[in-house]
């Protein structure tokens, strides 16, 4: 094979590439800031035009990107994905399989259509619950559900970033670009074979941690609130239809001095909830209760009221979800308009809607009468009520609380204009031949408009360094291209690995991708392979589709070492080491190799 002939331009070419994956390697600079680097230096070196050096900020893949994460941070405002959990988990039961199987599968499918870290960090609250709840390690759990959540990213072509650009880096070869399910099969099959390597393989790659060690530490402000066990956890009862007959008034004061359980709401027909009840308020017959206790204190009061203990928070399961509500600690003041009144004085129930559990003073706890209680400075009461409210009395002043109350507010009275928009956009790229960012960016507009997100918080949701990032990365593809430099190398690496079958070159170049996003972002990794293997495939007479499709797809089989954002972030809370990765993903890593190639083989007959 004829080897083109090595030019100036070619070196200095291969010089920035060899200059961006070392600063990659070494990240002496920022991502962000080396592909800025590209940006600037390539056209002052006259690789490529001006026009050329800034084409990546309005590329459709970059503006597809931008607006992927604005859907995404739509939904996850929403609540929406969060009320899947419920049904996830029983269908699941309590076997660990069945758990990692649902969840694994409801997180992939997330992840084909949003940032797979957004679905990743959606999940780790319920994961953690599911873990304490059932007394399953969350070492087990965490990682089968993070590495679905990367591989979910393959199902369809706005799953990941690698995928998003890959259109647009075939457009200077006029090559067909990939309509949005057209890796689905691929992409499925990568899911179902990593779950069924946890299925079969689980006890010899996962940690095998306990519980108890980690669970330690989790709670709600548990650093604060070390006597959260003397509060309790939150519970629902329901009156008897027959409650009010023959008997005294019950009010929610009377229960708590009885047996110290809070009424933190109750409903009023026919389906109007009230939350943080006046203490005076008459429990009613047919009501549902929400309470905060001990759990026997709780039983005793539901045995002696004859009211009714579910197995469950049902009614009020969304008011005390952890996106919505809260318990937390606040402390009297020094100089506090408070000091010296008590709380039925300062009324915290009827200003802020807020139920005040207890009170600490001096090492004592005061859960009956703290009403009449006068408050002095020092004075740490336990409140629950939801963000909003509770946001709502630290701003007032008079109260310090302990654990700032930076929750985040949902909208789950969005969560219908939310999937609505997110229909609207897949519908657009379904049915209608609209370029995909225009399709993408009108599901973002419209939940702006609809205020699922207001346009301050759509700006503050784009990750501006992904956004420069690939920016800045494209036109070094373009200067690879450009100069010959792609096919240059091609041509070399052909002649060193010789006349080989389409299919094993295509896993040649599976191989170089993986080890590439090892060491290397999966974005940089499409951008500076894909006009490389498009040439290599071209001079092999092998479909440069596919060898430009490999890299889209193995640019996520990142599992080797917690380099990608999702092992990352989820090596913290599973008390993960590096040989864990390695010993998991290895595993993966040579799975995805195989069931990709083998994939592509069966659905493009390569």
């Amino acid at each position: 094979m004829e080897v083109s002939i090595l030019n100036a331009e070619m070196i200095l070419v291969m010089a920035m590439i060899f200059l961006a994956v070392l600063l990659f390697i070494t990240e002496w600079l920022r991502v962000d800031v080396v592909a800025i680097l590209m940006m600037v230096t390539l056209p002052l070196l006259h690789l490529v035009t001006p026009r050329e050096a800034f084409v990546g900020l309005s590329s459709n893949a970059v503006v597809s990107i931008i607006a992927v994460i604005i859907i995404g941070a739509g939904l996850d405002k929403t609540g929406l994905i969060n009320k899947l959990v419920g049904p996830i988990v029983r269908v699941a039961g309590k076997s660990p399989s069945r758990i990692v199987v649902a969840i694994s599968l409801a997180i992939a499918v997330i992840s084909s259509f949003m940032q797979n870290i957004g679905a990743a960090a959606l999940f780790l609250p319920a994961i953690q619950r599911i873990s304490k709840a059932l007394k399953i390690s969350i070492s087990k759990l965490l990682m089968p559900v993070g590495f679905s959540a990367i591989l979910g990213g393959t199902i369809t072509l706005v799953g990941s970033s690698p995928l998003i650009l890959l259109n647009d880096l075939l457009i200077p070869f006029k090559l067909q670009p990939f309509g949005l399910f057209d890796v689905t099969p691929i992409g499925l099959g990568l899911v179902v074979s990593g779950i069924l390597c946890f299925i079969f393989f689980g006890r010899f790659i996962l940690p095998q941690g306990s519980q108890e060690s980690d669970s330690a530490g989790e709670g709600i402000n548990s650093e604060s609130l070390e006597l959260l066990p003397e509060i309790g956890d939150a519970y629902e009862l329901r009156t008897p239809d027959d409650f009010t007959h023959y008997r005294e008034p019950v009010r929610v004061e009377d229960l708590r001095r009885r047996y110290l359980v809070n009424i933190v709401a109750t409903t009023e027909p026919p389906d109007y909830k009230l939350f943080s009840p006046p203490l005076d308020t008459i429990i009613r017959s047919g009501v549902d209760l929400l309470v905060f206790g001990r759990d026997k204190d709780v039983k005793r009061m539901a045995e002696k009221e004859e009211v009714i203990l579910k197995e469950g928070v049902e009614v009020f399961k969304d008011d005390v979800a952890a996106h919505t509500s809260g318990t937390v600690e606040a402390v009297v003041r020094p100089r506090s308009p408070i000091e010296g009144k008590s709380l039925k004085q300062i009324s915290l129930r009827d200003r802020f809607q807020v139920a005040p559990l207890a009170i600490y003073r001096e090492g004592e706890i005061y859960r009956a009468e703290i009403g009449d209680l006068a408050l002095r400075v020092g004075d740490a009461i336990v409140l629950h009520g939801t963000w909003k409210r509770l946001q709502l009395l630290q701003g007032e002043g008079s109260l310090l609380f302990t654990t700032p109350v930076d929750v985040e507010i949902m909208r789950p009275e969005k969560a219908t204009f939310a999937a609505l928009w997110l229909c609207v956009a897949l519908l657009m790229i379904l049915v209608f031949k609209i370029q995909l960012s225009v399709c993408l960016m009108t599901g973002a507009l419209g939940m702006v408009v609809t205020r699922v997100l207001s346009i301050d918080e759509a700006y503050q949701s784009v990750d501006w360094r992904t956004v420069f990032l690939l920016a800045g990365l494209i036109p070094l593809g373009i200067a690879t291209e450009k100069t010959g430099t792609a096919a240059w190398i091609a041509h070399s690496v052909l002649a060193a690995i010789g006349t080989v079958k389409p299919i094993i070159l295509l896993a040649i170049i599976g191989v170089l991708t993986s080890a590439f996003t090892l060491v290397i972002s999966n974005v940089g990794a499409t951008v500076l392979l894909v006009p490389l293997v498009i040439n290599m495939a071209v001079a092999a007479n092998t479909d440069p589709r596919m060898a430009a499709l490999v890299v889209g797809l193995a640019a996520s089989n990142s599992f080797i070492l917690p380099t990608h954002q999702v092992n990352a972030f989820y090596m913290g809370p599973g008390r993960y080491r590096s040989t864990d990765f390695l010993k998991a993903g290895g595993l993966i890593s040579i799975v995805f190799i195989v069931v990709m190639i083998g994939m592509i083989y069966v659905v493009y007959g390569v």
